[in-house]
Parts: structure tokens; sequence; C-alpha cells
């Protein structure tokens, strides 16, 4: 056993000396926008492979027994509909989230709203928006779904796995209320399918979204984006709206999607 801890052990502290020295480098380098990629690529990819790879092979677990094709064309249309919602929702609880901090921190909600302007550099743009759109959802899926929530699952048990998961994931996004449901849904739908695929589908569409929005058109939903405080108001209505009928469309697929799942039911083994 500690034969094979060591190897790991060293292997772990190459990892880190050489995330150190690339970030040297950069810094050195002077260029903020290749520091940016390299970080997120590296926060991304190489702590999400050393994590996941190490609790897959402790079990003994092959990467086509946790992510495959087969099946994944009936969530197909189930995944476009809850992406839908889930935006919508998301949306509409950041608009009241910002309406109730009016009241106590104006300041905070005009520095959310501030636009932040966009860098002229169409490569940094480009690899943001891949990261963002395509390799961070797998790596959070695999992460959070593949390897805490399988965890979380086996020592708590469904539910309690599933909002553990789901309270961590929130914390790591500006928009806590959002990510919350979200996580809950993706774990839902993870645990539904046996298929990680279906929850990076997910993640991923949603990001997609986000990255459209922000980057290539700023007028997308526009009937529930907020950008200025004048916004809070005049959209009120729709966004009260939106936030109800997605909240109840949310539970009641929540209900139906936890159908004929065992209290104590982990993905792998």
């Amino acid at each position: 056993m500690v034969g094979e801890k060591k190897p790991r052990f060293i292997l772990g502290l190459m990892t880190v000396a050489s995330i150190v020295l690339i970030s040297f480098l950069l810094q050195t380098a002077g260029n903020p926008f290749l520091n940016s990629i390299v970080m997120l690529l590296v926060f991304y990819i190489v702590l999400p492979v050393w994590i996941c790879s190490y609790y897959f092979q402790k079990r003994g677990v092959k990467l086509r027994e946790v992510v495959f094709f087969s099946g994944i064309v009936r969530w197909l249309l189930p995944i476009v509909g809850l992406t839908f919602l889930l935006l919508v929702f998301s949306m509409s609880v950041y608009w009241l989230l910002l309406r109730g901090l009016m009241a106590t921190a104006p300041a905070l909600v005009n520095l959310f709203l501030t636009p932040q302007p966009l860098p002229d550099a169409v490569w940094y743009l480009a690899a943001t928006g891949v990261i963002v759109a395509v390799i961070a959802p797998i790596a959070e899926e695999f992460v959070f779904r593949g390897v805490l929530l399988n965890q979380l699952m086996n020592v708590f048990g469904l539910w309690k796995g599933i909002g553990i998961t789901s309270l961590i994931f929130a914390v790591f996004h500006l928009n806590f209320f959002g990510a919350f449901l979200f996580a809950v849904i993706a774990s839902l739908l993870y645990v539904k399918s046996g298929n990680l695929l279906a929850p990076i589908l997910l993640h991923s569409a949603n990001n997609t979204l986000a990255v459209y929005q922000a980057f290539a058109d700023t007028s997308f939903m526009e009937w529930l984006t907020v950008t200025s405080v004048n916004d809070l108001y005049t959209k009120a209505t729709p966004n009260l709206v939106a936030l109800i009928v997605s909240t109840v469309l949310m539970l009641l697929i929540i209900g139906w999607m936890a159908r004929g799942l065992k209290q104590h039911r982990s993905v792998i083994r």
C-alpha cells in the first residue's frame, strides 16, 4: 500500500511544481491573456485528470463504463428542454437576487451590472469560449458527478449526496441558486441515465448559451436580461412570472426524475 502511495505522491508533487513553474514563466513573459488561458487549461484539464484517474483506477473503473454513447439519444430532447428551463430560472433568480440587494447593497448591484469590455484578441475570446463551453463542462461533471457525487452517495445516501454535491458546486459559481438547481438536475440526470455523458451535454449546452450571450448576442433573451438598475423594475413582471413558472416546472421534473431511484445508489461501486 505504501509502495502504491509513494509514486502518486511524487507525481502529485511534480505536477504542483510544474504548475508553479509554468505560472512563473508566463508571468515573466508578460502576456496576461496567454497566462489566463494556460492556467484555465491547468485547472480544467491537469487537476481533473489527476483526481479522476486516481478515483477510477482505485475502483477498477474504465472510462467507457462512465461515458458512453449507447442510449444517449433518448436523453437529447429532455436535455434541450432542461437547458432552456434552467436558463430561464437562472436569469430570473439572478434578477430576484439583484432586486433584493438593491435595498441593502446598491453599490454591489451597480458593480454586478457594470459591463466589462471584451478584449480585442480574437484568439483569446475563441480559446475562452472553447474552454467554458466544452472543456469546463467535461471537467466539472467528471469531478462533481463522476467522483464527488458517487463518493458522497456511498457515504450518505442518494439525497444527502446530491444535496451536498450541489451545495459545493454552487459555492464555486456566482449565481448560487441557479447553480444549485442545475447541480441537482445534473446529478439526477446522471443517476437516472447511469451515463456521465448526459450531464456533460446538459452542462455544455448551458455554458454554450452563456458564451453566446456574452460574446456574440447580448440581446439574447432580452425580455429577461437585466443590464441596468432600471431593468430591475421595468422587467420585474416577466422575470417574476418566469421565476414562478420555471420553479414549478423544475420541481415537477425533479419529482419525475426521482421516481424509481433507490435511496442508496451509487453509479460507480
